[in-house]
Order: structure tokens, then sequence, then C-alpha cells
């Protein structure tokens, strides 16, 4: 991991106390410690005019603005209950914070109107707001939050925050501290982006491929052992996926194989039994895995019905949005004993039609969104039925071919997976860099010259 060049030094202070809280450890000598009721106050004062010209959200990437005809997020049909925010205000969402992930802090750079569920904090008595944040999130980052909640939903309320203990050092120490992490986060920000830049194109590179490999605008040579542009071509009848190879075939999926959807139970018939193929199952890999997540009362019956056999390529049937629908899994080997949820469609390909590594390849790739998206019912729920699928359009390659392209796409895959993965490790040796940094210059471990 490259280290950010900065004129500035980090060293330790001349001297140190102990700080009487077993989270925080030893402070520099001359930083104050108390209660955060010291230093802040906590104001809730409502929207009272109803106007919603900047609608401010919490979210992963900090406080964001929302655009009232467009907001992220659910909002109400009357700001009134919303709360007025200024700049450099400090905002919490500090519920259910054993899941981590749901907890907020920011920092509020304009005016604007936030939820009433929010925590505002006003920063005063000669601490820098810019330094408030940094300390506060740096107890975001260590869960410090996570082990003060308390009651059903852990959750910390106003008064909590107060009293949580909040270090001091002198203002120019302060501005000292704020200036040199805004400086170095947003170098570590930038190089994040552009690591996860790197993966989308990487991740773009693979769909790509796949998609050629899989329409046929890249064939095997057998004189120059290579994959290249085929020679002979003819229009394929279906618009997004264009010319094919001459010797190729395009078949509606209801010739080739039966559809079927999966079991549709109440609740009590699922949790213990027998293995159950689950909508999470076939929506997170292109392959169904070897232990399923869910487990069913299945019968005899059910489980001769609703089999999950090797060859098997399960969609998913119904979502919120129509971007979801149509995802495909393929099984590459039989589950004794199981059976699938209702949420999906089934189609058991006919014998010598499809090879499996090409099915997992080819149902998954890109090459299909514009006939889910474009044919969709959309009512309540995006919703795909078997009809619908039956008419989806298959390219066919001789199974020989099938299994080259398949072969050729998981090599070539795994090295992309692998260069994924090299900056997915990047990206989380930098956060927590990130972390460490501002842990160490906030609490005084290292001091900023």
């Amino acid at each position: 991991m490259e280290i950010v060049e900065t004129k500035t030094r980090l060293e330790k202070y001349p001297a140190y106390k102990d700080s009487g809280v077993e989270w925080l450890g030893e402070i520099p000598e001359h930083w104050r410690n108390f209660p955060g009721k010291r230093f802040h106050i906590i104001e809730k004062k409502l929207n009272s005019d109803r106007k919603c010209n900047n609608i401010l959200s919490l979210t992963l990437r900090g406080v964001v603005n929302n655009n009232p005809d467009s907001p992220e997020g659910m909002v109400p049909k009357d700001y009134a209950t919303y709360q007025i925010f200024h700049k450099d205000d400090l905002v919490f969402k500090l519920i259910d914070l054993e899941n981590i992930r749901t907890s907020r802090v920011g920092i509020v750079h304009e005016k604007g109107i936030m939820s009433s569920a929010y925590i505002r904090l006003i920063i005063e008595n000669n601490s820098l707001p810019r330094y408030a944040f940094y300390y506060y999130f740096n107890l975001y980052l260590n869960h410090v939050y996570n082990n003060l909640g308390s009651g059903v939903r852990s959750t910390l309320g106003p008064n909590d925050l107060l009293n949580i203990p909040y270090v001091s050092p002198p203002l120019p120490e302060q501005t000292a501290i704020a200036n040199f992490l805004d400086d170095k986060t947003t170098k570590i920000d930038q190089a994040i982006v552009i690591k996860e830049q790197q993966i989308a194109l990487l991740k773009e590179r693979k769909q790509i491929l796949i998609y050629e490999l899989v329409t046929g605008r890249l064939v095997w040579n057998k004189n120059t052992q290579t994959w290249i542009a085929p020679t002979e071509v003819k229009d394929s009848g279906v618009e997004w996926i264009g010319e094919i190879p001459v010797h190729w075939e395009v078949s509606p999926l209801r010739y080739l194989g039966k559809t079927q959807n999966g079991l549709s139970k109440g609740g009590e018939y699922f949790g213990s039994g027998f293995p159950f193929l689950t909508y999470g199952d076939v929506y997170r890999d292109i392959v169904i895995p070897e232990k399923l997540s869910g487990l069913a009362e299945s019968t005899i019956e059910d489980r001769e019905q609703f089999s999950v056999l090797e060859g098997d390529v399960f969609f998913t049937r119904t979502s919120e949005t129509v971007e979801e629908i149509g995802f495909s899994s393929t099984c590459m080997q039989t589950i004794d004993n199981a059976t699938f949820a209702g949420f999906l469609i089934r189609f058991r390909p006919n014998k010598n039609v499809l090879n499996n590594g090409f099915s997992r390849y080819y149902f998954s790739s890109i090459t299909h969104r514009p006939f889910f998206v474009g044919q969709m019912n959309l009512v309540i729920r995006a919703s795909l039925s078997q009809e619908l699928l039956k008419n989806l359009p298959v390219v066919l390659p001789s199974l020989t071919e099938q299994k080259r392209i398949s072969i050729h796409i998981e090599s070539t895959s795994q090295k992309i997976d692998t260069a994924i993965a090299l900056k997915q490790q990047e990206i989380e040796k930098l956060k927590e860099y990130k972390g460490s940094l501002i842990n160490s210059v906030v609490t005084g471990k290292v001091r900023v010259i």
C-alpha cells in the first residue's frame, strides 16, 4: 500500500496521562477530557415553514444533498416533522447499534433539513467542528457506540451521546489535526475511488468477454489457435443478439426443456428439514452452492416435483424492481432431497442440448437484460412468468463448442477475479490505514507537527 506523502511529521507527545476511560487509554497530559456536554449542545428545531429546498440524508457516503423532486429513500408528504440543520453541525444516527452498518456520523456543510430520527449536535466552547467530527467518527469506526447503546434496538439517545467522554486539545492543535486529516483522508479516499473504478472496469471486461463468447462474436480458430471474429455469419433474428456464426442456431427456451415454478408454503414449513434453494442462493452467484442456505419440511412428493438436479438453471421470478428479475444460477451438481423456492423458476434442459458450463455463463450474461427489462409486466412487483421465460432466445453452438467456450471463460474469469480480489484487499488496507490514522491523531497517540 502506498503511503501518501506529506510534509507534516507525526511524533509522540512529551507526556501522557490516564484518561480514566478504558477504550480511550492514555491521552496527552495537557488535553482536556470531559463529557461531551461540556463542549456541545443538542438541539431539535423543527422545520415549521415546511419548506424542503435542501433535504439532507445521512448515508454510507456521509451527509448528501437530496433533490426534493427525486430524493434518495423515502420522504414524507409533509416536511414539518423534519429538523433544521446548519453548517458545521454534527449529525448522528445511532439506532440498532448491534448492526454497525445502520449507524452513521456526519458533518453538515450547508443548511438543510433532515428526518427527526437523527440527533443534531451543535459544536461550541472552543471546539472545532471538523475536529469534533473526526473524534466522533473515530468512535464509530471503533464500534464504541455499539457498546454504549441500550434498549431492544440498542439505541444511543441524545443524553447518552452528551455523556460520552470528549477529548479536547487546545484549539491550534485541533486545527492542525483537522487540516492534517482533511488532507490525508481525501488522498486516501481518492486512492480508494481509483481502485473501485479499476474493479468496475475489470468486472465490465469480464462481462464483455462472456458476452462476446456466448453470442459468437469470438470463435475458436483451429489454424491460429486463437479466438477470432467469425468469418461467416448470419442474422440471429434477435435484435439485441445480432449476427451469429453461420453454423450456430437460435431457439426459444420452450423448445429446449421444461420450466417449473418453485414451492410455495406457509412460514411454518421452513427453517428445518431438508435442503431448500432460496431466492438469495440464486441471486448471489451464477452457480448453485453445494450447501443451500434454507431448510424445508418437504414431503417425498415435493422432493420429486421440485428437485434440484445437475444441469438445472434457476431464474429469479419476482422482485421490487425489473433489474433484479431473470437473474440465473446453474446447478453443477445434483443436491439430494432438495427443493426450491416459489420465488424461482426452474428450467430443466433436454439431454444433449446444453453444456452445464455454457448454461452457467450464457444465462447469467448481460445478453438477456434487454429481454427481461423490455418485456416485464410491472404491477406492484416485477414478476416473471413461465410463458415469458419460455420466449427467451437461446443461442446454440455445438456441444463441443459450448464446452470449449465454458472452459475458456472459466480460465479467463479466474484471472480477472484474482485481480479484483487483489484490488479489494488493497481497498481494505487503505480503509484500515485511514481508520488507524484517524484514531492515532484524535486520541493523541501521535502529534501533528
